[in-house]
């Protein structure tokens, strides 16, 4: 989880975010390409087995990251069988990286922000910050009922109030 800290840390001062500069700083962190480059640049990144991507986010940049992950069980039906087991997992892995982002260098500049209908929708459990006028969100997300539930960490773009 460091990796992600460290990565936060060193973009968190590029003006305006671009998906060029931050995909620098990944490569420059020892970050792994894991795709093809998309509009100029590497828009997936691996580093000890946690997952980073950059691409573009309601108007901005959205870099985001996958810190836990449970997939959807193997019997063939693409389904968790105990969704909320697996919902309640994902809350554990928030809890536990929770303090990894307060106790960093980012939390002196962390604002907490409320969170909107649109948050709500979209994540399972979340907490949310301004930090520099960009929005820190670290998250429980699943997209899909067949997809994975994961834990993310993303830096978008534009202020929290905003989207």
């Amino acid at each position: 989880m460091a990796a992600v800290v460290e990565l936060l840390k060193s973009v968190r001062n590029i003006v305006p975010l671009t998906g060029e500069g931050v995909s620098a700083h990944f490569a420059a962190q020892g970050w792994m390409p894991e795709g093809r480059p998309k509009n100029g640049f590497e828009t997936s990144w691996d580093k000890d087995g946690i997952g980073g991507w950059v691409h573009p986010h309601d108007g901005g940049v959205r870099v985001e990251f996958t810190v836990w992950m449970r997939n959807a069980d193997d019997d063939g039906t693409g389904y968790f069988e105990d969704a909320e087991a697996v919902y309640e997992e994902g809350e554990q892995a928030l809890s536990a990286f929770l303090p990894e982002i307060l106790s960093s260098s980012l939390a002196d500049g962390l604002v907490e922000a409320e969170g909107t209908a649109d948050d709500t929708d979209e994540f399972i459990a979340f907490r949310k910050w301004g930090l520099d006028g960009r929005t820190l969100i670290v998250a429980v997300s699943q997209e899909d009922t067949d997809l994975p539930v994961r834990v993310i960490t993303a830096l978008e773009d534009r202020p929290p109030g905003e989207g």
